[in-house]
């Protein structure tokens, strides 16, 4: 299955890519904004692909939710294995890769960075998800890992905050460097946040 997705091509030559995965319900337009707020100066071949699957309320998704943290198995396997094709046949190593995502997006980050047998990105950033739980697919937590920017909303009605700081305590204590903010908002993203991880981003792929 080949995904849709939208470029934003860099300023010159691209050093890496840049690599943005949106949330639950929305399509490959909704974080093109975000390309440049993390990467200004444009050194970065920036990619926003679409989920494959299109599931009730609308939009697009990566899984169905049957319960927060816990991704539907069927349609995860079905969400992460055309995003892993997709990505794999990007003409950057993944090493060259700086990988996030918002909410669902978010979740398919981690799973797509930080799996077993997964290559490890430049860096990861998860803006307001979690590590899923999920048959089929496990936490590779063994170093190195990238480094790693978490930010989530203190007030999060749709993924609660726990998510987010269990997700920092459990990488942490494998042994990862994360950056981790929380923002006294609800389910977005914070632009203060953005610009904090843009250290995160600049140096990643050096």
């Amino acid at each position: 299955m080949s995904l849709a997705f939208r470029e934003r091509p860099a300023a010159g030559e691209a050093v890496g890519a840049l690599v943005l995965l949106h949330g639950r319900g929305a399509d490959e337009n909704d974080l093109v904004p975000l390309l440049d707020e993390l990467d200004p100066e444009r050194r970065l071949h920036g990619y926003t692909p679409r989920a494959p699957l299109a599931l009730p309320p609308g939009g697009a998704h990566w899984y169905a939710v049957p319960r927060v943290g816990y991704p539907d198995p069927e349609t995860f396997a079905a969400g992460f294995g055309a995003l892993t094709e997709w990505f794999d046949a990007l003409p950057f190593p993944a090493a060259r890769i700086v990988l996030g995502g918002f909410s669902q997006g978010s979740v398919m980050s981690y799973a797509l960075g930080l799996g077993v047998g997964r290559p490890r990105p430049a860096a990861l950033l998860a803006f307001s998800g979690f590590i899923p739980t999920v048959d089929g697919w496990e936490l590779d937590a063994t170093s190195p890992f990238p480094p790693v920017g978490i930010a989530h909303g203190t007030y999060d009605p749709v993924i609660s905050v726990e998510f987010g700081r269990s997700a920092r305590d459990t990488l942490e204590a494998a042994g990862a460097d994360v950056v981790y903010r929380e923002s006294p908002i609800e389910h977005w993203i914070d632009p203060a946040t953005v610009a904090e991880f843009r250290d995160l981003v600049a140096p990643a792929v050096l």
